[in-house]
């Protein structure tokens, strides 16, 4: 950029970036105006994200400067864009074609609206409200009426096998959904040699992880077509690898959308990452101007984050170009019940927790430096002697007691009897084995989800449950199962033991109480009397993570 201007000039980079030619000597009055994003040696000028209030500033700090009329046409696009996205969210009764064989929740026309009407949107929806449908059937438009020909849905490892059962449900249009298996090598070999067929909208889906590893591949895929990122959170920290990878094939793609229902799960500052991706004019490209702007830092070397501002600025633009709703705006889901049954250890494994308590308290009391993550280890261990197991310093796993599992098979008993469907949720293997025994001995029919099963075999599993009647129970390891499948042929759910993560407790609910269940929902818990089980069992229910009070109240958690 010539920098000889008689008066500062404003032009658009890259259609999301707003350049200005102020000298470099007068760079505090560049830092003065609104979504300062730094400076840029080519072309030279300062960068700010390209949003109505960066104009204004212009024109205020810097009244002779020349606005490039690309810069206003932009402007003019961006308010437009929100000014129509709000009056989607307020309107009654949309008068939508989706291309989907069931009939659509009034929310999900409005999120399909917002999704057709603008090419990046983000479907920030609670688990169980339909974005994974209302996505389809974006897409579903995109191709009949915008010439999209190709799909990439990125989703965690866990949800992978889920979205060709999505498409295979809904789909009201030609399609052909494949999920990318085996090593990066042959997911990239399995896109390459996937040929052209514009009679169906080709869709590909593979997880979080292996992008970065087939980046070439996939770049050449979605070039020109539109990329779906589910469970967007995942992309949160803007250095890490993967999210680098992610934002540079987002810019190759006509269409983006990232679907989440926790888009916070840390902070606020978790939408930049996200946003990098689906839309780099709403917040700009740089990490660390964002931080200047939304948080306040201090601590150590300045460098922690001590409080955040300007808040209700970054919802608005967050929400600019986003839809978010809840279950319980959205929908009139049967209602929840929640029954903790609490399980008495006998001596011995009383005696086991005790010592492995009484050990916790002494280190952690010696300790020079208590961190959550150590606090947390100690609890894992507790939690594990609870369910009837413990872990050697070999990292062999031996049984202590089966007091929770009887209870487990009392409680089961009577689900069975009353002709319930059942979903259980259990943290570690060594439980998960144990009550699959129990459900072998009982004649049971049953599916179940750990990290062991492999991607093309969980959709067949989660579909012998949702339609076979005589398979009974299903039974989910936390961390694998308790994302992105839906489990509403049951309306029960048991947790053996808990995990530690608000979020992740709040997605495994979510796989029964969601679209498609028809009746009340019940949660029972089982919990270890006088046992760490009941200090998590408080936090969740209170809406808590475990990690966020540990440090300072540790004792509690171990009395």
């Amino acid at each position: 950029m010539n920098l000889a201007y008689q008066y500062p000039k404003a032009i658009l980079h890259d259609n999301s970036i707003i350049l200005v030619d102020v000298p470099f000597q007068d760079k505090e009055l560049a830092k003065a105006i609104a979504g300062y994003q730094g400076w840029s040696k080519a072309p030279k000028g300062w960068k700010y994200a390209a949003q109505p209030e960066v104009v204004k500033d212009i024109k205020r700090i810097m009244p002779n400067a020349i606005i490039d009329p690309t810069v206003l046409e932009k402007i003019g696009q961006v308010v437009a864009t929100s000014d129509t996205v709000h009056q989607l969210k307020s309107a009654e009764g949309l008068a939508v074609q989706m291309p989907v064989k069931i009939k659509p929740f009034e929310h999900q026309k409005k999120a399909f609206a917002i999704g057709t009407m603008i090419p990046y949107a983000g479907l920030l929806m609670e688990q169980g409200c339909g974005k994974s449908m209302t996505s389809v059937a974006i897409a579903g438009h995109r191709f009949l009426h915008d010439g999209l020909k190709r799909v990439l849905v990125i989703a965690p490892t866990s949800v992978v096998p889920v979205w060709p059962r999505e498409f295979n449900d809904y789909a009201d249009f030609s399609f052909d959904v494949r999920a990318l298996t085996g090593t990066s090598k042959d997911k990239s070999k399995q896109l390459d040699t996937w040929k052209s067929d514009p009679s169906v909208l080709q869709v590909a889906v593979v997880n979080y992880e292996a992008t970065w590893r087939m980046e070439e591949a996939l770049a050449k895929w979605v070039k020109d077509g539109m990329i779906i990122c589910d469970e967007s959170q995942r992309i949160k920290t803007p250095n890490a690898t993967q999210s680098k990878c992610i934002h540079k094939l987002g810019k190759l793609a006509r269409f983006r959308l990232i679907l989440t229902g926790t888009p916070v799960s840390n902070s606020p500052l978790d939408f930049f990452s996200q946003y990098k991706f689906l839309d780099e004019s709403v917040f700009g490209g740089s990490y660390m101007a964002f931080k200047n702007r939304y948080a306040l830092m201090g601590g150590f070397e300045n460098k922690q984050v001590i409080a955040f501002r300007n808040m209700d600025e970054l919802v608005r633009k967050a929400h600019s170009i986003a839809f978010r709703v809840s279950k319980a705006e959205a929908l009139d889901l049967p209602a929840e019940t929640t029954q903790p049954l609490f399980v008495e250890l006998d001596k011995k494994t009383r005696a086991t927790y005790n010592e492995l308590k009484k050990e916790a308290i002494t280190e952690l009391d010696n300790g020079e430096k208590i961190t959550a993550q150590v606090v947390l280890t100690k609890l894992l261990r507790l939690a594990q002697i609870s369910g009837g197991f413990v872990t050697d310093e070999n990292k062999r796993v031996h049984q202590v007691g089966r007091e929770k599992l009887q209870a487990f098979e009392e409680t089961l008993d009577d689900l069975m009897a009353a002709g319930k469907k059942v979903v259980v949720f259990a943290r570690f293997i060594a439980e998960i084995e144990a009550i699959n025994k129990i459900l072998d001995q009982k004649g049971i029919d049953y599916g179940f989800i750990t990290g062991a099963v492999s991607q093309t075999e969980r959709g067949e599993v989660v579909k012998k449950f949702q339609e076979d009647p005589n398979c009974r129970v299903f039974v989910a390891q936390i961390q694998t199962a308790g994302l992105g499948i839906t489990l509403t042929a049951g309306d029960t759910a048991i947790f053996f033991s808990m995990d530690f993560s608000l979020a992740n407790h709040e997605q495994a609910k979510a796989r029964i109480h969601r679209i498609g269940q028809k009746n009340n929902v019940t949660y029972i818990y089982l919990l270890g009397r006088d046992t760490v089980d009941e200090k998590v069992f408080d936090a969740l229910k209170s809406k808590k993570n475990v990690a966020d009070s540990v440090v300072d109240n540790w004792r509690d958690f171990l009395q």
